[in-house]
């Protein structure tokens, strides 16, 4: 297996930009509009297009960047002052809406609830980003990647990785047939997609008792896949182990199979 994904960059720019806008688009996302005059070189290959968020520990502070060079940027990270050092986390390009000069791009957060409480450094900074602010990007490629001979799609996520699924399928070429299997926490997260007419989404809303990725997972087990397609499984860790084991059972090769835990619950 490669090191590095295929369409990964093999010198990843690090972008900054400032924050346009933000609005609540559901119960449990909130997208955040960042734009700048970097982004206009931004090269968006749609898909689950991702990349590694930057932001200042607390709002009004500076932010501080590591030093990329090539694909290596960690150490320089970890060399910034603890009082100093930016937050991190990866996330999925949602939209991306190019201009010579102010370059549109759309990051959605998933809002999580402890009680009243909302949880995580970006969840907190998305509902209460103020516009101006600054932001930095390190752009890390996709990880969708299917042979050129597959037709058939099983494409499976949690909430965490419903912005990248939205992008496959917006991608996916119009001959493309197969099922997506995409779970939500509230069925207000329901929303209208693009998808080729072949592909049945699924949408798979949560109630009470069911833990993060356990429907996905549930439907990934009831699949019969054709052995020549391709299956994209992402989100809670469970589910994308799981997944991958199911669909492997079920007779698709490990080769045609990308999965990859972005959280465990």
């Amino acid at each position: 297996m490669a090191r590095y994904p295929r369409l990964m960059p093999t010198e990843p720019r690090l972008f900054t930009a400032t924050v346009a806008r933000t609005e609540r688009v559901s119960p449990s996302f909130q997208r955040v509009t960042i734009t700048g005059g970097e982004l206009a070189a931004f090269e968006w290959l749609g898909r689950d297009h991702w990349f590694r968020l930057f932001l200042p520990q607390a709002p009004g502070a500076p932010l501080r960047l590591p030093k990329v060079k090539g694909r290596s940027w960690w150490r320089s990270y970890l060399m910034i002052p603890a009082g100093e050092r930016p937050h991190c986390s990866n996330y999925t390009v949602a939209d991306f809406r190019p201009d010579a000069d102010a370059s549109e791009l759309d990051i959605d957060v998933v809002l999580h609830w402890h009680g009243d409480e909302l949880g995580g450094a970006v969840a907190t900074w998305a509902v209460g980003a103020v516009p101006g602010s600054p932001v930095g990007f390190l752009d890390q490629g996709a990880m969708f990647d299917p042979p050129e001979d597959a037709s058939e799609f099983c494409l499976a996520a949690d909430e965490t990785g419903l912005p990248g699924l939205r992008g496959i399928l917006r991608h996916l070429p119009e001959s493309a047939t197969g099922t997506a299997f995409l779970e939500v926490p509230d069925g207000g997260d329901v929303t209208e997609l693009a998808a080729p007419a072949g592909v049945d989404v699924r949408w798979l809303p949560r109630t009470n008792g069911h833990t993060p990725g356990q429907l996905a997972l549930a439907a990934l087990q009831e699949v019969s896949p054709d052995p020549d397609g391709y299956a994209f499984v992402v989100g809670e860790s469970g589910l994308a182990t799981g997944g991958r084991r199911a669909l492997k059972k079920a007779g698709l090769p490990t080769s045609r199979i990308t999965f990859s835990g972005f959280w465990r619950a």
